[in-house]
């Protein structure tokens, strides 16, 4: 027979598999229990649904009920509430809840948190609310915390985890265990013991797999190894995010601008990095910036209105480029039909493109010495692709207007336009890049404008040249 723990482990499993239907998402039925018993202020059913629980299933749950049923829960479940789960949540998510609790309740809450989790939350507050819960504090995890704060945000700093296992070289393997064994103030998880001087510089590291290994009276400095991916506490969070892409690690040192120790950064923060700045270069490449589903109306529509200005701008000066023609399309109608083809096409190669070396630009892959053979990589794609849809555009324009020339000269300015695509795809990324601006946030506009000039030019200027429209 199946033992309790066993049972009640499958039990676990069971209801965790409840919580969502096959979209993924929260299943109606289980937020319609956990909103009655929200609206009956039944504590005992409440805390009996959410107690198995996982942080991020936590997340889930309060990201799907109403902005009212969110307080409730956290009120009901008072101190029963994982505060770890608010680290799953949308930011303005985060804040509503956080802004109708009393600081008390918050200095409380964050104690039972890791270090990394409790900054996360505590980083968005106002100054004087931060300043409050950090003086409701012990000494010791006031200024951990408070050295985390002060690094800038988005570093490794405001990442890292103020808790750690460090040991003096001198020690021996046994006296290491027996710390480890005896010490009640230990991070609950770590893969890696960091080995410090007298004035606490990190001199190495050993791996616990090394000490399981190695007998109790051989010296921690005899078996540790370099930490030679230790990062600055300064370092943005993607650079370090990368190094653990490039050298896979499980955890790295960070240390401070004197080679101090002062936190440990871990995988399972690197996975949020990666993918909250994956979404921010998805956001900022449609010109949204770090918006939220959560946000309201008007945060989201101030937020889209700058670049729409911008888009405005340049639909502009691609209208006065039409005008510049407009004897040309009043003597030949056709014109006006065929040439927003000409740079929707050259606007989908151009985008293409941009979304490549932006791509590139953020993981490094491009640098001095590989970018002038990516130009012309490109400058020939952009020839080639221009080609191929030359001729097959150009036949259909000939025979839908049953006349040749027309087809010659849209395929013609096809061509220009898509080497003009790739061109522009490739070089104003670059050149964003080298005067240090997000080429993430601002290619589009200008790649769209350049693709929408060239096109029409080409197309409306060849057709006035060769049917002679002045």
């Amino acid at each position: 027979m199946e033992d309790k723990q066993t049972i009640s482990a499958k039990a676990t499993d069971d209801a965790h598999a409840d919580i969502y239907g096959e979209d993924g998402a929260v299943l109606s039925s289980f937020l319609a229990q956990i909103g009655a018993a929200i609206a009956d202020r039944d504590t005992l059913t409440l805390k009996h649904e959410v107690d198995h629980l996982h942080q991020s299933e936590l997340g889930d749950l309060i990201e799907a009920l109403h902005p009212e049923q969110r307080r409730a829960l956290v009120e009901l479940l008072g101190a029963d509430f994982d505060f770890s789960a608010l680290t799953e949540v949308d930011e303005a998510i985060r804040m509503e809840i956080v802004d109708h609790l009393p600081n008390a309740q918050i200095a409380q809450a964050v104690q039972e948190l890791d270090s990394d989790d409790a900054v996360y939350i505590l980083e968005d507050l106002e100054k004087e609310d931060q300043d409050e819960i950090l003086s409701q504090l012990p000494f010791t995890e006031r200024i951990r915390l408070r050295r985390s704060l002060d690094y800038p945000e988005e570093t490794a700093g405001r990442r890292m985890q103020t808790e750690f296992v460090a040991v003096p070289p001198f020690w021996t393997i046994g006296q290491t265990i027996d710390y480890m064994r005896e010490d009640k103030n230990l991070p609950d998880r770590f893969s890696q013991i960091f080995v410090i001087d007298p004035t606490f510089k990190l001199v190495g590291a050993i791996d616990l797999d090394q000490i399981l290994r190695t007998k109790r009276a051989v010296k921690v400095e005899d078996v540790m190894h370099e930490t030679r991916h230790a990062i600055p506490a300064t370092m943005d969070q993607e650079e370090a995010a990368r190094e653990f892409e490039q050298y896979d690690l499980l955890s790295a040192a960070v240390v401070d601008e004197n080679e101090r120790l002062v936190g440990v950064l871990t995988i399972d923060d690197v996975v949020d990095v990666i993918q909250q700045e994956a979404e921010e270069d998805l956001l900022r490449m449609g010109g949204v910036g770090d918006e939220e589903l959560s946000d309201t109306v008007f945060a989201t529509s101030r937020s889209r209105v700058p670049w729409l200005l911008v888009n405005l701008f340049t639909a502009f000066l691609a209208a006065s480029v039409i005008g510049l023609f407009d004897h040309t399309i009043e003597r030949i109608v056709a014109l006006a039909v065929l040439m927003p083809i000409v740079a929707g096409m050259g606007g989908n190669a151009g985008s293409q493109t941009m979304t490549v070396t932006v791509r590139a630009l953020a993981t490094k892959d491009i640098d001095i010495y590989n970018a002038a053979r990516i130009i012309r990589r490109e400058m020939g794609v952009g020839f080639i692709n221009g080609i191929v849809f030359a001729v097959l555009i150009g036949i259909v324009a000939a025979a839908w207007f049953r006349d040749p020339n027309l087809g010659g000269i849209i395929g013609a300015a096809m061509i220009i336009n898509m080497f003009a695509a790739a061109l522009a795809g490739i070089l104003i990324p670059l050149m964003l890049d080298r005067f240090k601006i997000d080429p993430a946030v601002a290619s589009a506009v200008f790649v769209t404008t350049v693709t929408d000039c060239v096109g029409f030019f080409a197309f409306l200027g060849l057709a006035s040249w060769w049917f002679g429209v002045r």
